[in-house]
């Protein structure tokens, strides 16, 4: 072999080394576990069988539950929550981190757009197999949390504002759903529900940091804003949950879809295959 067949050779194996390295890197930006491990656990929490198609059950979210058995579930779903706002603006989470035993980060699935991400939560599956694969509002046919729960007998209820992805990508299910003019009055709408003790999974979404995350950019004062009240109204859902146990162990989650980035004018945005957008992180606790 002469020395230009070596350093032909030797060029082929350092292209081949920094392409894994690229990869590895790659991988390493996003979070390991994922978002479609989340309706396993949920239902495995309330000693129901997992949806048809879901993944198996986040591990770190299913040992919680296996040492702090409950029997209600209430799953907060604020919009567009990334995990580089907890990282960089750690102090505005105090109030749910005041409220968590366990933080969770997690990648969400592409397009990271609000109806994909939360079919694919609901469901445990991928979009290809729930059938969601753009920003598009269709009712979810493929089993879900819900479906599943119900089948068990268990009661389950939705509170959301109007026209959003969670008040209709659900529907048709013979179940309760609270739809409500401002995200004030599906605050209110919930804590009135954990008192009535009527249901064994409630999830309540809240649109107001992804609204004005779109309008002012992620870090923009509106934004900030409606991200404290996210935090607040996680806190507040806690509280109630205390004063209302009525004999029950709920498992409490501040649960949102997916992230978001910035983008030129000053808004923000999301939707792509970038940690910004991928990442997120959750909460849970057992009260």
């Amino acid at each position: 072999m002469n020395l230009t067949d070596l350093y032909d050779k030797g060029f082929a194996q350092s292209l081949k080394f920094m392409a894994k390295r690229v990869k590895q890197m790659e991988e390493e930006l996003y979070c390991p576990y994922s978002l479609t491990g989340v309706a396993a656990a949920v239902t495995a929490a309330l000693g129901v069988e997992a949806p048809q198609n879901a993944a198996p059950p986040v591990e770190p979210l299913k040992k919680l539950l296996e040492a702090e058995p409950v029997d209600r579930v209430v799953l907060y779903n604020p919009d567009a929550v990334a995990l580089w706002l907890f990282e960089k603006y750690t102090p505005v989470f105090l109030p749910v981190m005041e409220n968590a035993r366990l933080t969770l980060p997690l990648q969400s699935v592409m397009p990271s757009v609000t109806p994909v991400c939360f079919a694919t939560m609901y469901t445990g599956a991928l979009p290809e197999v729930h059938g969601i694969k753009a920003y598009r509002k269709p009712v979810v046919k493929t089993d879900s949390v819900f479906d599943a729960l119900l089948r068990a007998g268990k009661r389950c209820a939705i509170v959301s504002v109007e026209n959003a992805s969670m008040s209709k990508i659900f529907l048709e299910r013979d179940m309760d759903y609270f739809i409500c003019a401002t995200t004030r009055e599906a605050h209110q709408k919930a804590a009135e529900l954990i008192a009535q003790n009527e249901y064994d999974l409630l999830s309540v979404y809240d649109p107001d940091y992804d609204d004005a995350m779109h309008r002012c950019g992620p870090e923009g004062e509106g934004a900030m804003n409606a991200l404290r009240s996210n935090a607040a109204a996680y806190a507040a859902l806690a509280q109630c949950i205390r004063e209302h146990k009525n004999g029950r162990r709920t498992l409490l989650g501040f649960a949102p879809d997916h992230g978001c980035h910035a983008i030129d004018g000053g808004g923000g945005s999301h939707g792509l295959m970038m940690p910004e957008d991928m990442n997120i992180v959750h909460f849970y606790t057992v009260i």
